[in-house]
């Protein structure tokens, strides 16, 4: 399915946004969404991301790799990133910019959506999105059982730590030091490595991060 939006002068909008699309269902978001846009559907309602910033994928991208190289080399669990779908209740399809999957999930991590809960979510903040992911989908994720949700918020320069206690997160946020993931045995980084421009080398944190003691 094919969107452009534009104002009121039929010009295409450039500052990013959110927008949500009533009168859908999860079978036609199933069919129609684009397999290479950010589009979630949330009861009834299908939510189309604007396009991401280069700055927005390079995040992601590092965050995907550091995960993803760690859990590969300790042969834990699975790492993906939006726009795989996954559903996170019964009425709620989201795409987490990046994802881990717990080993004994991974061999049921098929198809579309996926039937599974993430151990660890992480999603990019933007200034758009920033109530979405601070409030609404850090709700939905301490619901479902997500054991960790990171959310990575550059304008304000904090990492926003919720980690489940009961049915719900008690949320620190971090600006500086070591943050270590209690959903992924052994995984840490350094908050300031988020906000580093350029981004530091994922090769040399990861070596950080596999060579420190007890990891």
């Amino acid at each position: 399915m094919g969107v452009m939006v534009v104002d009121e002068r039929k010009v295409p909008v450039r500052e990013p946004y959110v927008i949500r699309m009533g009168g859908w269902t999860l079978e036609r978001y199933l069919r129609e969404a684009p397999e290479d846009r950010i589009w979630e559907f949330v009861r009834g309602e299908v939510l189309m991301h604007s396009p991401a910033t280069a700055e927005h994928q390079d995040l992601v991208g590092f965050l995907y790799w550091l995960l993803r190289g760690y859990c590969e080399i300790r042969g834990w669990g699975k790492v993906l990133m939006g726009p795989a779908a996954v559903r996170i209740l019964p009425d709620v399809v989201r795409e987490p910019d990046v994802f881990v999957i717990r080993p004994e999930d991974v061999g049921r991590a098929r198809g579309v959506p996926l039937e599974v809960v993430p151990v660890l979510v992480v999603e990019v903040v933007s200034p758009s999105t920033r109530t979405l992911d601070l409030w609404e989908k850090a709700e939905e994720y301490a619901r479902v059982g997500v054991k960790e949700y990171w959310g990575v918020d550059g304008e304000e320069g904090v990492l926003w730590v919720h980690r489940r206690q009961g049915d719900r997160y008690a949320v620190e946020g971090v600006r500086t030091g070591r943050v270590a993931s209690i959903a992924v045995p052994g995984f840490w980084l350094e908050v300031g490595w988020l906000f580093q421009t350029p981004l530091p080398s994922v090769t040399e944190c990861l070596r950080a991060i596999l060579g420190a003691p007890g990891t």
